[in-house]
């Protein structure tokens, strides 16, 4: 069972909170904690367990970027609380993948030039993981839905796409109107229906 290392930040947001005993499995580990009733979860995460894989961008969980998995689901963590995971499995991207090498998926996504930053590329990669899970087709409606709740502010989303499908099992790229429908249905606020900046 790890006992978290909070970090200075996080002792000194905690110092005059109330406490409540957290108990989770992350990564596979038995974690328990007294932690701040209103402690976010991804500040949990990061702060208190070092996982900082997942990323806090928009702090509304509108861009997908603290993307982790509770039971096999993808949530948001910035929109939850702690306390609200007790009891849950979590798994973020170190959990899938620890430090060191690319899995097939990264690979896929570096090699079709899907991430330039990679502040969002967790969350995607902890998106298309559970896709995969799910045998997700990739010709799908459901791809779209899945990806819909992540936005990527310097990539173009047919990289992105194209890395998706080919992550699930596609064999070839996704013809011209797939690719459209990807700019847009994806959510790229700065580019039009026809993908265009």
């Amino acid at each position: 069972m790890a006992e978290p290392d909070p970090s200075p930040r996080a002792a000194a947001t905690s110092a005059h909170e109330s406490q409540t005993a957290l108990g989770v499995v992350v990564n596979g580990k038995e974690v328990r904690a007294s932690v701040p009733d209103r402690l976010l979860l991804s500040d949990f995460l990061r702060d208190h367990l070092g996982l900082t894989a997942l990323k806090v961008a928009c702090g509304e969980g509108a861009c997908g970027a603290c993307t982790i998995l509770i039971d096999g689901e993808p949530a948001r963590s910035c929109t939850l609380l702690a306390l609200q995971a007790d009891g849950s499995q979590i798994v973020t991207l170190e959990g899938i993948n620890p430090p060191g090498d690319l899995d097939p998926v990264q690979k896929i996504f570096q090699q079709h030039h899907a991430l330039q930053c990679g502040y969002c590329t967790p969350g995607w990669l902890i998106t298309v993981y559970s896709m995969i899970e799910r045998a997700i087709h990739p010709d799908s409606d459901e791809v779209a839905q899945y990806l819909s709740g992540h936005i990527c502010r310097c990539t173009g989303y047919r990289n992105i796409w194209t890395a998706v499908r080919l992550a699930l099992g596609a064999t070839d790229h996704p013809k011209s109107d797939a690719k459209d429908h990807a700019a847009t249905e994806v959510g790229n606020p700065r580019q039009d229906e026809n993908g265009e900046e």
